[in-house]
């Protein structure tokens, strides 16, 4: 037997399953109101490599950004000077706002957001 002959049939078996399989995604999808997703709705975008929706997108890069403003804010507030070419946090200025803190009656950490 030549393999020309069962290299045909193979092929005929192959697209009969596959049209087998699609009848029964379609099936499937109109039972049971299925969406498949396509393949380019799952590739990875640089923007969104998790998959999320445009609207939860949306909203996790307005949290993203408001957290990136506070934390500003926050560094911002540290004193901080540059010794040895280095910037480190000026202990002396956290002192003596402790002091005035605790002259005022109220905590340095409440005040100044600093611990």
């Amino acid at each position: 037997m030549s393999w020309v002959p069962l290299l045909g049939f193979s092929f005929l078996v192959f697209f009969l399953l596959v049209f087998l399989f699609s009848k029964f995604l379609g099936y499937m999808k109109k039972e049971q109101n299925l969406v498949i997703e396509s393949f380019k709705d799952l590739l990875i975008d640089k923007d969104n490599p998790v998959g999320l929706n445009r609207e939860e997108l949306e909203k996790l890069k307005q949290q993203q950004q408001e957290a990136q403003r506070h934390l500003s804010d926050v560094i911002s507030r540290i004193p901080v000077i540059q010794k040895d070419g280095r910037f480190q946090i000026d202990e002396e200025a956290i002192r003596q706002r402790r002091a005035a803190a605790h002259d005022e009656g109220t905590s340095g950490t409440v005040n100044d957001g600093i611990i």
